[in-house]
């Protein structure tokens, strides 16, 4: 198999419309929330807490953004748009639990621990360029011009929270 073909397979083409966009945005900006929340909660270090606070904080705020941007197009897309299951099964099945760590905790219903505080920065890291990722093949296979627009909102966000985790991580080492 090609390089371009494992690619596809990592992200399938799937036609997507706005209401479809914010859909997958959400359910990665919810994962990143869950992740954030629980990783200041374990933190020991004031910044590296501090740090994932205010990435949990930002995540509220652009899943406050992409719900009302969702309730307003809801009634005018509705009538537009057929079934949205192949949405929802690219979001069972290439999303959930795949960009962020599942953060629903193990057997005895806790959350995971980190061993440190570094961990925890390299898990943000690598679900963040996961993110990153996954909206680059998206981005790759879209041709219309809102959802684009929507996906690329994201991938800058994402890619500020790369920055920002990194610049914190390098001062651990």
């Amino acid at each position: 198999m090609g390089m371009n073909e494992r690619e596809s397979s990592k992200n399938p083409a799937i036609s997507l419309h706005c209401i479809d966009a914010i859909q997958v945005s959400l359910c990665i900006e919810k994962q990143g929330l869950k992740f954030y929340e629980t990783a200041a909660r374990k933190s020991q270090d004031p910044k590296v807490k501090k740090m994932f606070q205010h990435l949990a904080d930002e995540e509220k705020e652009h899943i406050q953004t992409l719900q009302a941007k969702a309730q307003f197009l809801q009634p005018v897309l509705r009538k537009k748009t057929g079934s949205r299951k192949h949405v929802e099964n690219f979001i069972a099945e290439q999303l959930k639990g795949k960009v962020f760590p599942d953060m629903k905790g193990g057997p005895d219903g806790k959350d995971p621990d980190f061993s440190s505080d570094v961990e925890a920065l390299e898990l943000g890291i690598q679900s963040e360029q996961r993110s990153i990722q996954m909206l680059n093949g998206l981005l790759g296979n879209e041709k219309k011009l809102d959802v684009r627009a929507i996906f690329l909102h994201l991938l800058v966000e994402e890619k500020k929270h790369l920055a920002g985790l990194e610049e914190l991580k390098k001062s651990f080492s």
